[in-house]
């Protein structure tokens, strides 16, 4: 009768077990429950809701602070004994890259209290609830969770309220003094030296990108619907947008050479595409481009890089602080950085023709500063013949034509439109400027069919008129 009862009491705690094995496969997936094959061990991966607007304290020199979803799970590893949950509780371990020993000591003595409070019964799914939902707020923690970088190679991880700095010290002081009170199922996963606050953005930035893949959006472009996963997400203005349409976006910049335009699409909007996205969206080919397009147009916002003048060359010079000289790393040419020509030591730059026409505006048109650096690279003599040419010219220009045949400036200062070069003597129309006949000058302004026709003594003056002669031109 004694054994009848104990199988029965065996085949009991044996449907209880798959019961609830049954019942956690169901609720969580293949990430969160993990059974081994032997059915009476297993994993659950616990991943703790975080109050909105969660944020870690970096602590050092300098405070940071970083918005986090998600951190990295607790697990909880156990072992069902043949008589469990009838007597005997699961034996388990509690392991955190993020929790201290300390804490996931305080964890394991919890779970100890709710399996004597619920002895009899399964407790997993219970142990699971209080993991997930009241762990923080039983240890004490919320947001800014802090992280101590020291510089040590043992520096730790504590974390607690902003105002609990006692509090820590205390704590971490008696985990260093009392080790025999750790419980030993609690495991702490991350090393001595591991990089803690990477491993926790890494894990949240996966998470994240986790979640994103699974929801549907629409396009920004073609405006169609379609899973987080085919598409490309802009973090600092959170706009979405379909791959197949910002890839085309991206090739067509790339292309036209415009890599500082690989921003958000969307009018006005100032978000600019990470190397890592574009990497992802173009070819190898096009990225290469980007990349070099890139680093070369954040050389052009240097001041101390220029360029080698050189065709065949053009590598990227650096400057010492004040020098007019540059010398080219790959070929040796050493050049002026003002007129990229051969350098010239002390003697100023030779203006091409182009910079002399320009001269007189930039000159007149400049700043103090402006101008005494046009005095230094070409001289004060130049800069002063460029400007009175260019008065010369501007004169030249409005009070002047000049003659069809030699191109000598004239000036009519009176008299009609028949005038006499005083270079060549090429008779010729000043409306017009038409070369007129040796023989028969004045036929040309007795053609009725040209517009200069009885046009003679157009725009001059009676009073000259009068004492008019050929002989005055």
């Amino acid at each position: 009768m004694l054994v009848l009862l104990c199988r029965n009491v065996q085949m009991s705690d044996q449907e209880a077990q798959d019961d609830e094995l049954l019942a956690l496969a169901s609720i969580y997936d293949e990430e969160e429950f993990r059974r081994a094959e032997s059915g009476r061990e297993g994993e659950i991966h616990l991943c703790l809701e975080l109050p909105r607007d969660f944020k870690l304290l970096v602590s050092g020199e300098k405070c940071v602070e970083y918005d986090v979803l998600f951190l990295p799970p607790l697990v909880l590893s156990f072992e069902l004994p043949v008589d469990y949950p009838s007597s005997s509780a699961p034996v388990f371990t509690l392991s955190s890259k993020w929790l201290s020993r300390l804490q996931l000591t305080s964890l394991c003595k919890r779970l100890d209290d709710l399996w004597q409070e619920n002895q009899g019964s399964v407790v997993l799914f219970t142990w699971i609830q209080f993991l997930k939902e009241e762990a923080l707020d039983f240890l004490g923690l919320q947001s800014p969770l802090e992280i101590h970088s020291t510089g040590s190679k043992h520096s730790q991880l504590e974390r607690c309220r902003t105002d609990g700095a006692a509090k820590r010290a205390e704590n971490a002081s008696a985990e260093k003094k009392k080790p025999a009170e750790l419980d030993p199922r609690a495991v702490l996963e991350a090393g001595p030296h591991a990089d803690l606050l990477r491993q926790l953005l890494d894990f949240d930035e996966a998470q994240r990108q986790k979640v994103f893949d699974s929801k549907v959006f629409c396009c920004g472009i073609c405006f169609s619907e379609k899973l987080g996963s085919s598409c490309v997400l802009f973090k600092e203005c959170q706009h979405v947008y379909c791959r197949a349409c910002i890839k085309e976006f991206f090739q067509i910049q790339i292309r036209d050479g415009k890599v500082q335009c690989l921003t958000c699409p969307e009018p006005k909007c100032t978000s600019v595409a990470t190397p890592s996205q574009v990497k992802l969206l173009v070819g190898e080919e096009e990225f290469a481009r980007y990349d070099r397009l890139l680093l070369q147009n954040s050389l052009d916002l240097m001041a101390d890089v220029v360029y080698c003048p050189r065709t065949s060359c053009c590598m990227a010079v650096m400057l010492e602080p004040n020098a007019t000289m540059g010398l080219c790393p790959s070929c040796r040419y050493a050049f002026c950085t003002l007129c990229k020509r051969a350098y010239h030591g002390l003697s100023h730059c030779l203006p091409t023709v182009q910079e002399l026409n320009n001269l007189q505006e930039e000159y007149l048109a400049g700043s103090a500063e402006e101008k005494k650096f046009l005095e230094q690279r070409f001289g004060k003599q130049v800069i002063q013949r460029a400007v009175e040419e260019s008065f010369s010219r501007k004169w030249l220009e409005e009070n002047s034509k000049n003659c069809p045949r030699c191109g000598c400036h004239i000036q009519k200062m009176e008299g009609c439109n028949k005038m006499t070069c005083s270079s060549c003597h090429q008779y010729f129309c000043w409306i017009c400027l038409a070369p007129l006949s040796r023989v028969n000058p004045y036929s040309h302004f007795n053609n009725p069919n040209i517009p200069c026709f009885n046009q003679l003594f157009l725009g001059v003056d009676e009073e000259d008129d009068e004492f008019w002669s050929d002989e005055d031109e």
